[in-house]
């Protein structure tokens, strides 16, 4: 099995960002626009593009419908979307859009009937959850919401079940202490994650820093990688790491 690799552009106020651990104070903006970065990338031969509104994350209202237009129509690109997915119908809108899949991540924890629900509708196939996890003192996987400030009160493990049991075929999952700091991907984490649930499609995401990561991630299991900072700071070309990355 391949991994898929998933360049990430997250977008904040119609530029390039990247935000250490989520932390919108700790934003780190980049010269490229999106849509040309988009562009470098479809021609460097990826597949898939991560493409995340920051201003919609916090705020509600997806404002990259525009972007999303101009990528389907200049690439050839698949892309996986989110940012502010809080009803039915902002599933709907980016579908329409172009979106391949609607990446749902504070609400997927909040509102889990809500989103099982989306999944029926819509389809596994179109739904990515993001479970973003911090590891307690205990050693329980949590899940805040609110940027990472507010404690949910559920833990990893028992959510991602009940999504299992409901037929959640991808899952992006970020160890929140790694995000941003090029540390490398927690792959015992993504471990315990498959023995959980063996069938789930897994992205690993959060600490990406070179080729030699990705094969981690997938040696343990993980369909696909996102990779953002690393990229954009180029601690490795996509084009090496599409040519890197080899079936298992």
């Amino acid at each position: 099995m391949s991994i898929a690799l998933y360049p990430a552009i997250d977008v904040r106020g119609g530029r390039v960002v990247r935000l250490r651990q989520g932390d919108y104070a700790q934003e780190t903006r980049y010269d490229d626009e999106p849509l040309t970065l988009a562009m470098r990338y479809g021609q460097a031969g990826a597949g898939w593009l991560h493409l995340v509104d920051l201003d919609a994350a916090r705020a509600g209202g997806y404002t990259l419908a525009p972007l999303l237009a101009a990528i389907n129509a200049l690439t050839s690109l698949s892309v996986q979307t989110g940012g502010g997915v809080r009803r039915e119908a902002d599933v709907d809108a980016m579908l329409a859009a172009g979106a391949q899949r609607v990446v749902v991540g504070s609400l997927a924890v909040r509102e889990p009937a809500t989103v099982i629900g989306w999944l029926r509708r819509f389809g596994a196939e179109r739904i990515t959850v993001a479970l973003d996890a911090r590891r307690d003192a205990g050693g329980a996987w949590r899940l805040p919401t609110e940027g990472w400030t507010a404690d949910s009160g559920l833990e990893l493990d028992a959510l991602l079940q009940r999504y299992a049991d409901h037929g959640l075929r991808h899952l992006l999952c970020t160890d929140i202490d790694r995000d941003g700091m090029l540390s490398g991907p927690n792959l015992e984490l993504y471990q315990r994650i498959l023995l959980l649930c063996p069938d789930i499609q897994l992205q690993a995401s959060g600490g990406v820093r070179d080729i030699a990561d990705i094969a981690a991630a997938q040696a343990v299991g993980c369909a696909g990688a996102v990779l953002g900072k690393a990229l954009l700071d180029g601690c490795f070309s996509l084009d090496d790491a599409l040519r890197e990355t080899v079936p298992c």
